[in-house]
């Protein structure tokens, strides 16, 4: 809730600065401190899921998970606590000792936890809200359209009607208006549907409504005339990318340093649980669909794959117990830094897939081949906003997710990726198979 953060930055910059006037007798200017804390309690925050939005049967629930992620977030804002002292130069050069810093956290910590209760009682819904769109398209399309997003709906729910080509009797709360095929469209469509548009409400095409609405391209909706002016592989040559390459090795090889005491624990561990081998590796498709070998910690048992390759199933009897938590962690994933250096994978982009089931998945989702324009990544856009993937259906919804980031990709949007990446390990969500 955007409302929580609010309240947090305004709680803590506000006990920051009345415990400060107690202790050296006057109230200070906002200086990097005091917006370096406050950036750190509300980015922690984020990545805890303290701002996650509830309905109203979830809310009592939710109170002790609340409580907990309360006090984690400050325990987590306290270990910056030293930081702070280095970076405030005042402090150091007068010899003062900031010890109103941990007050002030403990007050804020006790506000925004009852501020958050009282925004919850405040604004939750007892539902979700539904987003009412009105489709231009034949009964046979509207149908296709429900049955392939409907059942895979995330977050705000869709409500999905056929337009009756009527500016006179429309719903109050429509959010718009979704076009199956402008090309198609009569004169007297095209008056209506331009008079909408004059009044301020949003007619979109179907890719664009995708993007827009669902921020995901379904393949089964897109057409080869839409691969044309869409533009999928965009400009993946630019600064952009060579800033965005830069930034992959640097932060690789300072993963790779300050997680090696994990990654020896973890092998020391698989090693010690059946004494077999600590890495595997496996044939990935990267760059042009060109194969490289990716090596991961080993989280299976060493005959796992006797029968050949297949997807992982929801508790599949074939992953040890260390490897379970290896999994709902992630710290499997680590050896893969060694890929992003180099420059087989980046830090963010579509998943790379085992050749073995991409025969399959050219074969039956359209316009799979799209994917192999870029880089792969350790994390994607589809890793962070879909489950775990094991079938058809999920190879072809994250395929979804990834021509979105293909066709949008920034630094920013990577960045974005990457905090949300943060969160879901934090989580320890979308690890293992929802079904």
């Amino acid at each position: 809730m955007v409302a929580a953060a609010v309240l947090d930055w305004f709680i803590l910059i506000g006990s920051y600065g009345w415990f400060y006037n107690q202790q050296f007798g006057y109230t200070p200017l906002p200086g990097p401190s005091m917006w370096f804390l406050a950036a750190s309690w509300q980015l922690i925050s984020y990545v805890c899921g303290r701002y996650a939005p509830l309905a109203q049967p979830k809310l009592r629930r939710h109170w002790p998970k609340q409580f907990l992620l309360t006090v984690l977030t400050l325990a987590l804002v306290l270990s910056v606590y030293v930081l702070l002292t280095w970076i405030d130069h005042s402090l150091q050069q007068t010899g003062r000792n900031p010890g109103f810093l941990l007050p002030s956290l403990l007050l804020t910590a006790v506000l925004s936890l009852l501020g958050q209760w009282i925004l919850q009682f405040a604004f939750v819904k007892s539902e979700p809200t539904k987003a009412r769109w009105l489709v231009v398209a034949t009964d046979e399309q509207l149908l296709r359209l429900q049955n392939l997003l409907l059942p895979h709906q995330r977050g705000r729910k869709l409500q999905l009607s056929l337009f009756a080509h009527s500016a006179d009797i429309l719903p109050k709360d429509l959010s718009g208006v979704l076009v199956w095929d402008p090309n198609q469209l009569d004169r007297p469509q095209q008056q209506v549907l331009g008079q909408l548009e004059e009044q301020g409400l949003a007619v979109l095409p179907l890719p664009l409504w995708c993007e827009a609405t669902l921020q995901r391209f379904p393949p089964e909706l897109l057409t080869t005339g839409d691969l044309l002016w869409l533009g999928f592989q965009g400009n993946h040559s630019g600064i952009q990318s060579r800033i965005k390459r830069l930034g992959d090795v640097a932060l690789a090889l300072f993963l790779l340093v300050i997680t090696l005491p994990l990654t020896l624990t973890a092998a020391l561990l698989i090693w010690l649980e059946d004494r077999h081998s600590v890495f595997y590796s496996q044939e990935r498709s990267g760059l042009g669909g060109e194969p490289f070998l990716i090596w991961k910690l080993r989280s299976m048992r060493v005959d796992a794959e006797k029968a050949g390759p297949q997807w992982v199933r929801q508790q599949d009897q074939r992953i040890t117990r260390i490897g379970a938590l290896l999994r709902r962690t992630r710290l499997d994933e680590l050896p893969q830094l060694w890929a992003v250096v180099a420059g087989d994978m980046s830090l963010i982009g579509p998943r790379p897939e085992r050749p073995h089931f991409e025969e399959e998945l050219e074969q039956r989702i359209p316009y799979y081949r799209l994917r192999y324009s870029i880089r792969p990544g350790l994390s994607g856009w589809a890793q962070v906003n879909y489950p775990y993937g094991a079938s058809l259906v999920d190879a072809a919804n994250k395929l979804s997710y990834d021509l979105y980031y293909m066709r949008n990709f920034s630094i920013w949007l990577d960045l974005l990726v990457m905090i949300k990446t943060v969160r879901l390990v934090f989580n320890a969500g979308g690890a293992v198979p929802s079904k």
